[in-house]
């Protein structure tokens, strides 16, 4: 039988059903006011025909109570508006819940970029060989971090992976009940959650998801193409920041990432001892079944009493598994073999640390801190560095900093942030006794800008008894101005003697992050994509004279904005000049439930991500390198993206819109994340202190997606007027790399509906600069289409494309209600009265947020 078409297995196992169990969903009887789940379709019907017919949010509102509501009381008409937010939240549940389900109908699991299709296709062009030769060598390493966008309590998420398995087993009764128990369990969280909250959420998706499917790919890999032979490569790490980020959040302190990296560990240690119990059940034979029990009970002695109990290392863990293994296949006929196999791979992966916790402090607060231990340990007469080292040329400190080393007492030191972050360095070491050197070797300065900022932090940690540190350190070229200097910064680096002894003790590895929160908040769409790449080039011809091996850490977090969308197509599209050894990504906020949250799911994205950096390395690596004059194009495109992004910018009234006509300082207010939205605390809006997540939210919010698309269009359209669009059809036909930007360019116009906020356009203070941004919309939207020769927007991606107008129709009248209580607030707010309702109207905006970030699945 012919396999359906996508778009069709979609709508079958996706929006049939949908549309079944919401109607379920909306009838059942668990609030106190009548008839919210039948008023909210007419809702909605409303939104619909009111921005059909250009009516503004508040018209639609108001139309809605006169025609459907009898004369209600204010309260009245909030208490129906606060119902209808928690109603659209939930349907947000329930389509993640069915979409989740039918993965792996919708989406091809043995298709292109799987296991199955890697191997196939190898073997077909007699790559084989090749294939394992780079599968020997080559890793990735999603890390999940600490953004405050997976908001979810764990009360929900389990309700979450109940519905998915009721959905896929078609039984209605249970998911009938399952669906009443969503409709009371509350979402918002009367507080913010501590880091170490965070970092149990995540830890969930550990132990739950990432242990099986990563242990299903290393099996397969082991056994379909190594064809059983022990790897020495791990294939694929975790890395996991909640704990370990302290990059502007006060919050995160020595004993968090203490605790953190102790629940990493037992979580783990659960886990094995789990799968130990598993094999006992079939290893019954000879005295295989003692030897296992010995394990068992040291594992559980290890997690349950591990106060108390003799520890358990890794080498006894192994060794034992090993020895098991020996008899099985020397005396058992290899009886259960693939089942003791799999224990013994996931413990070679994971170890005791499950997951890397990656330290990461902002470089200005390593400057402060050094500050504070020259002038204490002088003070003190500790001989660390000479009296006049504040006076010295930035060259003389980087001498002195090469050659310092020392043992410095934390407690010594007055300033709590230079306590704290000597502390942290001395946790490193802690955790590495604990969890072994994978627990936490990783330290990463964001904002690096400078030899100096990496010296900084080098010194800091041989400072702490460490003379040959057993931790990377990782700089983190954010900014467009940090990512053009950056070749420059690792040449000093490298030809500095103790760094570079540093560097041959770490197997002349240097892992360099790039780009993250910053690079297109600072420097728009094409810019930071472009300054990525180009700085990824020199990033690797300087190492390479180095005779050092570079790695390259993306924060690619999961919106385009921030180098998001298709992830996969991005690194099968980087080509041969840039190094490909390992592919690191951050993964965060909802792309981490969406994309990593069931079995299915989990095991396909990370099948991907393999496959991407097999099809770079052995099919299209050649093909991807750019021709002079399409480098030439690209580098045009990006300088005048990045000119008019910055005089955007530059806009007298880009934050005052910001700061009053979006959702932007109600991200604090929400309760969904540890970290404080902005790094300082004055209370007026700097756009440097800034952090990404809410910047790119609000704008997500309004629905303009300015940091998916605002450059692109007038950068394409100076080549349309000089009569030169051929050399841009030409690019996007020669580069996987510059359509891999178009197509993730294209999501982010896809998600955005300006109608919502047209009424902006007739006020007095912010029309002209709504007019603007719309422009720069309808431009890139008019000239992406000319370019590809679509119809309409992701019209490549039926499937996906669908998805999104599901989702972004769910949300309409929830971004309705928001965009009515914003205006109301800006009213009052202009008024200058003081206002009985102004507290109701921002708790509404706030409430409002949760339905909406998580339907966007990568908006922030």
């Amino acid at each position: 039988m012919a396999r359906q078409p996508k778009i069709d297995r979609f709508n079958h196992n996706v929006l049939t059903k949908y549309q079944i169990y919401n109607s379920i969903f909306i009838t059942l009887p668990f609030d106190e006011i009548t008839n919210t789940g039948v008023l909210l379709p007419l809702f909605k019907e409303v939104c619909e025909k009111g921005y059909e017919e250009k009516k503004t949010p508040t018209e639609i509102v108001e139309n809605f109570f006169t025609s459907y509501r009898d004369n209600p009381s204010d309260k009245e008409k909030h208490d129906l508006l606060f119902r209808f937010i928690q109603y659209i939240e939930r349907q947000v549940v329930l389509f993640d819940a069915i979409e989740d389900a039918a993965f792996p109908i919708v989406n091809n699991m043995d298709g292109r970029g799987t296991l199955r299709s890697i191997k196939e296709e190898a073997q077909a062009k007699g790559q084989l060989e090749e294939l394992k030769e780079y599968l020997r060598r080559f890793k990735i390493r999603p890390t999940l971090t600490a953004h405050p966008t997976q908001f979810y309590p764990g009360t929900v998420l389990g309700i979450i992976h109940d519905l998915d398995t009721a959905i896929r087993e078609n039984d209605s009764q249970k998911i009938k009940r399952l669906l009443a128990q969503l409709g009371k369990t509350a979402f918002f969280k009367k507080e913010k959650p501590t880091p170490y909250d965070e970092a149990v959420s995540l830890i969930w998706y550990l132990e739950n998801v990432f242990y099986h499917s990563v242990g299903t790919i290393y099996n397969y890999i082991q056994q379909n193409i190594f064809q059983g032979e022990d790897l020495e490569n791990d294939l694929i790490n975790l890395g996991f920041w909640p704990g370990g980020d302290r990059d502007g959040n006060p919050f995160v302190t020595t004993e968090t990432t203490l605790k953190v990296a102790k629940r990493l560990r037992k979580t783990v240690l659960i886990n094995y001892y789990r799968d130990m119990r598993k094999l006992k059940r079939r290893i019954t034979f000879g005295d295989l079944q003692d030897k296992l029990g010995v394990l068992e009970s040291a594992l559980y002695d290890n997690f349950y009493y591990a106060k108390t109990a003799e520890p358990l290392s890794i080498e006894t863990l192994m060794n034992g598994l090993l020895e098991v293994r020996e008899e099985l296949i020397n005396k058992h006929q290899s009886l259960f073999l693939e089942e003791l196999q799999d224990l013994i791979n996931k413990v070679k992966i994971f170890g005791f640390h499950f997951g890397t916790l990656d330290i990461r402090q902002d470089s200005r607060v390593h400057h402060g801190v050094l500050t504070e231990i020259v002038k204490k340990t002088n003070e003190l007469g500790l001989g660390f560095f000479p009296d006049n080292y504040e006076t010295l040329s930035e060259e003389e400190q980087i001498n002195v900093l090469s050659n310092v080393t020392g043992n410095l007492d934390p407690s010594v030191l007055d300033n709590d942030m230079a306590r704290a972050t000597i502390e942290s360095i001395y946790a490193i070491k802690t955790i590495q006794n604990s969890n072994g050197e994978r627990g936490s070797n990783r330290y990463i300065i964001s904002n690096n800008g400078s030899v100096l900022n990496v010296m900084e932090a080098f010194a800091m940690i041989r400072l702490c008894d460490w003379e040959q540190p057993t931790v990377d350190v990782i700089p983190l070229f954010e900014t467009v101005p940090d990512l053009r200097v950056s070749h420059h910064v690792m040449e000093t680096l490298y030809s500095n003697p103790a760094y570079m002894e540093h560097l041959k003790r770490r197997g002349m590895k240097q892992t360099i992050m790039l780009g993250f929160s910053d690079g297109t908040k600072d420097g728009g769409y094409l810019m930071a994509n472009w300054g990525i790449f180009k700085a990824k080039e020199a990033l690797t011809e300087i190492s390479r004279k180095y005779n050092v091996k570079v790695i390259f850490f993306d924060g690619r977090g999961g919106p385009p904005a921030r180098g998001g969308g298709n992830t996969n197509q991005f690194y099968a599209s980087l080509g041969p000049t840039i190094e490909d050894e390992q592919i690191q990504i951050t993964v965060q906020g909802q792309t981490i439930s969406s994309n990593f949250g069931t079995l299915d799911s989990c095991q396909y994205n990370l099948e991907q991500l393999l496959g991407a950096g097999v099809e770079n390395e052995l099919t299209a690596n050649e093909a991807n390198l750019f021709s002079k004059e399409n480098k030439e194009t690209m580098q045009n495109l990006a300088d005048i993206s990045y000119q008019t992004y910055v005089d955007f910018k530059s806009h007298p009234k880009f934050l005052p819109y910001l700061e009053h006509m979006s959702t932007l300082k109600y991200y604090g207010k929400a309760n969904i994340g540890s970290r404080p939205s902005k790094r300082s605390k004055s209370t007026s809006l700097d756009f440097g202190d800034l952090r990404a997540i809410p910047f790119v939210g609000s704008w997500s919010q309004l629905k303009q997606n300015v940091p998916g698309f605002y450059g692109v269009g007038t950068a394409l359209k100076t080549y349309e007027d000089k009569g030169e669009f051929d050399k841009i059809t030409n690019l996007y036909k020669g580069s996987a790399f510059f359509r891999a930007l178009v197509g993730n360019s294209m999501m982010s116009l896809t998600k955005s509906f300006f109608q919502l906020t047209a009424y902006m356009k007739d006020d007095k203070e912010y029309g002209a600069f709504w007019n603007i941004i719309h422009d720069e919309y309808e431009l890139t939207k008019r000239l992406l289409l000319k370019l590809t020769g679509y119809k309409e927007l992701m019209e490549n991606e039926p499937s996906g494309k669908a998805s999104i107008e599901i989702r972004e129709n769910i949300v309409l009248p929830l971004l309705t209600i928001q965009q009515y209580a914003l205006k109301k607030i800006q009213d009052m707010n202009r008024s200058g009265e003081e206002h009985k309702d102004l507290e109701v109207y921002e708790k509404m905006v706030t409430r409002s947020l949760f339905g909406n970030i998580n339907a966007s699945r990568n908006s922030a």
